[in-house]
C-alpha cells in the first residue's frame, strides 16, 4: 500500500488538521457539506462488518436464554453502539469531535470474532506461527483492508488492492486502543494486547506518522474509557436481569473475598490493596439509587435501568472532571493532552467488571459452552486448512489463491474465521466437519 496515500504531514496537538483528516487514498466527497468525520461515522455505521457484530458474544451468548431472561441479551454490536452513546458524550464535553469519537466507538470491536474473548483465544492458539490473533488488531486490519469499500490500484502491477473503508487518520487512530505490534508492549513485553499485525505495518506507520511512541491519541482514550464504562455497568446490569447475581452476595465477606481476587487477577494492578476494592464497592452501595433488589417487576425494571443511568454519569463525570482540572477548559484533541481517570473511578468500574465475570462469566455451565466453542473453532481451523478455498467465501478465496506462502494462506483463513458470527460459525463447522 505504501505511496498511495496523499501528502505527507505531521499530526499536531491543535484541533483536527489537514494530517488528521487525510486519507490512505484520496478521494472526493460526494456530498459537499459533511465533515470528513461524518464520512467516517457514516461508512462505518453502513458497513457489513458493523451488522455482523449484531451476531457475536458479548457475554452471554446471542440465542441463548435463561428462564429469568425476559429481554435479549447484549451482543457485540449492542455494545458497540452503547459505547458509542457514552464516548460521544464524553467526547463532545471535553472538546472532542463527537462524530470522530462515535466512529472510534462504533468500530472498536469489529475485529473480535465469533464467541468473544474464547474465540480469540482459539484464534491465537491457531494463529501463533503466522503472527498470532488480536481483536483490536484484526479490528485495524478489517477497516483498513478486509471491509470492501475503497479499493486503489498496485502501482507494480495494476491489480485492484482494498483500502477497507479508508477513514481517515484520526479515526484508525482514534479506533486504536493498543498502538504497539505484537510483543511491543511499552511496559510488558509478554503482554498479549497489541493492535498492528505485521502485514499491516505500513499502513499503521502512515497512521501514526508523527504521532508519540505508544502513546493513545485523545480520542482513543476516550474510546477506551467509554467502552469499560459500557461493558462494566451493562454486564452488571445483565446479570441482574438475568438472575445470575443477587446483590446480597456482595455484603457477604467470602463472596467479597472472591470478588477482590477476580479483580487483582484481571481488572486491576497486582498490587492494588484489597480494601481500595471494598471501599470502592462500599462506596457503590451506599449510593441512593444502587439496586439492592431485583424481582422482575416494572418497578425493579426501573430501577435498574435508573442505576445504569447513574453509574455511566458518574464514571463520565469523574474523567471529565479530573482531566478539566488537569487540562482547563479549551478543545481537549489528539495529543494535546491525556484523559485523567482517578484512582476511585477505575476501582469502582474493576469492581463491577469482577463482579459480572465472578457470577456471569464463571458459571459452570459457561465454562462448559465455552470449551465446546474453542473445539468448533479449533476444528473448523483445521478442516478449512485441509479443505481451503472449499469453505472459504469468495472474497477470502481470491486472497487465499492470490497468497504469497503458506504463512499468508494461514492468515486468510484466519480472517476468514474471525469474520463470521457465532451462528455461522457453527454451520460451516457442521458442513466441513459432517463427513470426517
Amino acid at each position: 500500500m505504501d505511496g498511495m496515500h496523499g501528502t505527507e504531514g505531521t499530526i499536531e496537538p491543535t484541533p483536527y488538521d489537514g494530517a488528521a483528516t487525510e486519507r490512505w487514498a484520496a478521494e472526493p466527497d460526494k456530498r459537499p457539506g459533511r465533515t470528513a468525520f461524518q464520512r467516517d461515522r457514516a461508512r462505518v455505521l453502513h458497513s457489513s462488518a458493523l451488522r455482523r457484530l449484531a451476531g457475536k458474544t458479548q457475554v452471554v451468548t446471542p440465542g441463548s436464554r435463561s428462564h429469568a431472561w425476559d429481554a435479549s441479551p447484549r451482543t457485540r454490536l449492542t455494545h458497540s453502539l452503547e459505547c458509542a452513546q457514552v464516548g460521544r458524550e464524553l467526547g463532545a464535553a471535553l472538546g472532542c469531535d463527537p462524530d470522530l469519537v462515535e466512529a472510534a466507538c462504533l468500530s472498536h470491536d469489529m475485529g473480535h470474532p465469533p464467541f468473544g474473548h474464547n474465540g480469540e483465544q482459539a484464534l491465537n492458539d491457531f494463529a501463533k506461527d503466522c503472527g498470532g490473533f488480536e481483536g483490536n488488531a484484526q479490528s485495524l486490519r478489517l477497516l483498513t483492508r478486509i471491509e470492501p469499500k475503497r479499493f486503489t490500484h498496485d502501482p507494480a502491477t495494476g491489480e485492484p488492492v482494498s483500502v477497507g473503508l479508508n477513514l481517515t487518520r484520526a479515526a484508525l487512530d482514534a479506533a486504536t486502543k493498543y498502538p504497539w505490534p505484537r510483543g511491543a508492549h511499552p511496559t510488558d513485553p509478554d503482554s498479549p494486547k497489541f493492535g498492528v499485525y505485521e502485514d499491516d505495518v505500513p499502513v499503521f506507520d502512515w497512521i501514526r506518522q508523527g504521532a508519540p511512541e505508544n502513546r493513545k491519541c485523545f480520542e482513543a482514550q476516550v474510546m477506551d474509557w467509554s467502552d469499560d464504562v459500557a461493558y462494566s455497568v451493562h454486564d452488571f446490569e445483565d446479570g441482574l436481569h438475568a438472575g445470575h447475581l443477587d446483590p446480597n452476595l456482595l455484603l457477604a465477606e467470602p463472596e467479597r473475598a472472591d470478588i477482590w481476587r477476580v479483580a487483582i487477577g484481571r481488572y486491576v494492578p497486582h498490587d492494588t490493596d484489597p480494601q481500595e476494592l471494598a471501599d470502592a464497592l462500599d462506596r457503590l452501595v451506599a449510593q441512593d439509587w444502587w439496586p439492592h433488589g431485583y424481582d422482575g417487576t416494572a418497578v425493579a425494571q426501573a430501577r435498574l435501568k435508573d442505576a445504569t443511568s447513574q453509574l455511566i454519569g458518574r464514571f463520565c463525570l469523574a474523567a471529565e472532571s479530573a482531566t478539566r482540572l488537569a487540562h482547563g477548559p479549551g478543545r481537549l484533541t489528539r495529543y494535546g493532552a491525556e484523559l485523567v481517570v482517578p484512582r476511585e473511578a477505575r476501582n469502582e468500574c474493576a469492581v463491577l467488571k469482577a463482579v459480572a465475570d465472578r457470577y456471569v462469566m464463571q458459571r459452570a455451565e459457561q465454562e462448559v459452552l465455552r470449551a465446546e466453542q474453542r473445539i468448533v473453532l479449533a476444528e473448523l481451523a483445521e478442516a478449512l486448512t485441509a479443505r481451503a478455498p472449499e469453505g472459504l467465501d469468495p472474497q477470502f478465496r481470491a486472497l487465499f489463491d492470490g497468497a504469497a506462502d503458506d504463512r499468508a494462506r494461514k492468515r486468510v483463513i484466519v480472517d476468514q474465521i474471525s469474520s463470521l458470527t457465532d451462528a455461522s460459525a457453527l454451520t460451516l463447522h457442521a458442513r466441513l466437519t459432517a463427513h470426517r
